[in-house]
């Protein structure tokens, strides 16, 4: 069997830093060398990782690939592409397409999509209803990645409002429910609010989408999530954390002793209200960017452990679609070509160290969700890796986006870390600015 030997990187895993190198046969991680150990046989090729940084591979356990049904703003064949050239070789798609993702029939028929088209790994999440929590104990649980929960409106309006049927969701599964907390009655008020504010506009601002999806929305909706959860016993894993408030809802215990587990976004991590004025609805997203505070919060959340991971919530809509303020531009934006070297320049920034981006990016998604060996760089685990080389200067330029939607807010913007090399379960699918196309992903596995 062909053998894959990556030389002289320094291998970033499970909280420490190492120069060594790493075999890859037959899909997976063969030999871990540190400490001088030698090869127990010759490799075939050998890639000189001297200068670059060698971390497992990021699973973003939050994208919106649009397909089937939105396919004119993304596919999985084109997010996924985007998803190699940043390192990413998991994703966990949503539900909200069209049709929407909340029948055994549509769900089997994503995945079909997915080992069609998708060029990294891949599972799919099942969408909840107010009325199609009979089906959860139908769902192959070592196949399915979850149940997406939206405790709160956005794209596909899969909103689940009544209490009866929250109490059946959180007490009819023991799968990871992953929640979307904004409260609607709350956002409905104030959207009432800022109308009688703007009399006689057809529009608002962008800069009162956070007033309108408010602190207080995003508060109430996730303490109930967490207080159902408490009162089932429930697994629930809360998405896109906002707000430096509902902070207080979360534990810095270990996270194999968590049953409630939450999520920062690539966005609340970078963007505050000062960054309206600059991007406007290019960081329209749900729930909103909001106060410098709560991005500071968010930040030291991630290195208290009071958040456990970070994703993107990859949500691709055309810049004609972005068109409008608070309540007629659609909310979300592609970040998954650009989330893990966003994360890698507050590295260098010092907000984070660069063990613990690969903690929350690579290993926690892996242990939240109970995937099957991948994650971590370890002996016997599918070789998915990414080679990244620090000081190497590039700017983000329309030609260099990948995502089919065709812009990004990080537009202009330079980074000097780059990604270099991206394997999927030991095949390269990005080089040099180059995806093969030609390669398709593995379904992922869950153990419970």
């Amino acid at each position: 069997m062909r053998r894959t030997l990556i030389h002289n990187a320094m291998i970033v895993n499970e909280g420490q830093s190492i120069q060594g190198s790493v075999v890859i046969e037959d899909g997976r991680i063969a030999e871990i060398l540190t400490n001088w150990k030698p090869l127990s046989a010759p490799c075939d090729e050998t890639i000189d990782a001297t200068g670059c940084y060698l971390l497992p591979g990021v699973i973003d356990e939050h994208v919106h690939f649009r397909d089937p049904g939105l396919i004119y703003k993304a596919d999985i064949l084109t997010e996924s592409r985007a998803a190699a050239a940043g390192g990413v070789t998991s994703v966990m798609d949503m539900p909200n397409t069209t049709p929407l993702t909340i029948t055994l029939d549509g769900l089997n028929a994503k995945f079909d999509l997915m080992n069609e088209k998708c060029i990294v790994n891949h599972s799919c999440y099942f969408g909840a209803t107010n009325t199609n929590y009979t089906q959860f104990d139908q769902l192959d649980r070592h196949r399915v990645c979850g149940i997406k929960l939206f405790m709160g409106s956005s794209t596909g309006n899969m909103l689940v409002d009544k209490m009866n049927s929250l109490l059946r969701i959180f007490n009819g599964t023991d799968m990871l429910i992953a929640a979307h907390c904004e409260d609607q009655e709350i956002i409905q008020e104030n959207i009432e609010k800022y109308k009688k504010k703007y009399e006689g506009a057809d529009d608002l601002p962008v800069k009162e989408h956070p007033n309108i999806r408010s602190i207080a929305a995003c508060y109430k909706s996730s303490e109930l999530a967490v207080r159902l959860a408490q009162i089932a016993g429930a697994r629930l894993h809360l998405l896109h954390v906002s707000t430096a408030k509902e902070l207080k809802l979360f534990s810095d215990e270990p996270l194999s002793e968590k049953k409630i587990t939450s999520e920062a976004c690539v966005a609340h991590l970078l963007y505050t209200l000062s960054d309206y004025s600059r991007l406007g609805t290019k960081i329209k997203c749900n729930p909103a960017v909001k106060r410098k505070t709560d991005r500071d919060a968010l930040r030291d959340a991630v290195n208290s452990g009071l958040i456990d991971a970070i994703a993107t919530d990859h949500a691709p809509h055309l810049l004609s679609e972005k068109k409008g303020g608070a309540l007629k531009a659609t909310s979300g934006m592609p970040m998954i070509q650009f989330s893990l070297v966003s994360m890698l320049e507050l590295v260098d920034e010092e907000v984070f160290t660069l063990e613990t981006v690969v903690e929350k990016m690579c290993h926690a998604p892996a242990q939240i969700y109970g995937i099957r060996n991948r994650g971590y760089i370890r002996e016997g685990y599918q070789a998915d890796l990414v080679l990244v080389r620090p000081q190497t200067p590039w700017e983000v330029t329309k030609d260099k986006i990948l995502s089919k939607c065709g812009w990004s807010p990080l537009e202009g913007h330079t980074f000097n870390w780059k990604v270099e090399k991206t394997f999927a379960n030991g095949h390269l699918i990005y080089h040099d600015g180059e995806v093969d196309d030609t390669y398709r992903g593995e379904e992922l596995r869950f153990d419970y």
